[in-house]
């Protein structure tokens, strides 16, 4: 129960924390292409996008599971040698005694773990949201893009496009006889032929 009652109290943290994530990787990488992407945005699509991030391809998580795993280890080795040298101060400020368990002192280090974990998050999520909308501009200005979409549209039109990112609410395209990124409402697309798909060729 009490276990339950914790991960209860930090959900929120967990939600917002999410928010986070979201927030900064879409507002860096839309500021790059002239666009306030919360005003295209709900609260759902936020809160999913480091989720759908993660999962879009391995590099990501494979990275980020590396990168927990490794935190692990170091933090068992920091316990071991914490637990080996009970009577000094840690970090100038904490001190165990001889009756301190492992199990008190990993209790007591987890959290910095944990919010150097969350930090190196934010921080691959930085960089996604600078490459990415650097990577996006970059293709628009120069037309050096391929199209990924044949969008039939419910006026009966249908258009190949560069669709380079979608939520609930709009799909975000743009072609090569315009400079402009066109935004268009869900409910203004039929559907959506996915062309030039490699890994069906």
């Amino acid at each position: 129960m009490k276990y339950l009652e914790k991960i209860q109290t930090l959900l929120p943290l967990g939600y917002l924390y999410l928010i986070l994530l979201g927030l900064l990787d879409e507002s860096i990488q839309y500021y790059q292409l002239g666009i306030n992407i919360l005003n295209f945005s709900s609260i759902t699509d936020i809160l999913l996008r480091p989720i759908a991030e993660m999962f879009s391809g391995p590099i990501l998580l494979i990275v980020s599971i590396s990168f927990f795993l490794l935190l692990f280890v170091i933090q068992n080795f920091i316990v071991q040698q914490v637990y080996k040298n009970r009577n000094r101060k840690i970090l100038g400020r904490i001190r165990y005694n001889e009756t301190t368990s492992k199990k008190e002192i990993k209790k007591a280090i987890f959290p910095i773990f944990i919010l150097f974990f969350a930090f190196e998050l934010l921080t691959i999520f930085v960089g996604i949201g600078l490459g990415g909308g650097e990577k996006i501009a970059k293709a628009i200005k120069t037309k050096n893009f391929t199209y990924n979409y044949r969008v039939n549209f419910s006026s009966g039109k249908t258009e190949d496009v560069y669709l380079f990112d979608m939520n609930s609410l709009y799909y975000f395209y743009t072609t090569k006889d315009s400079n402009n990124i066109k935004i268009a409402p869900v409910g203004s697309i039929n559907s959506l032929e996915l062309i030039n798909n490699k890994k069906l060729k």
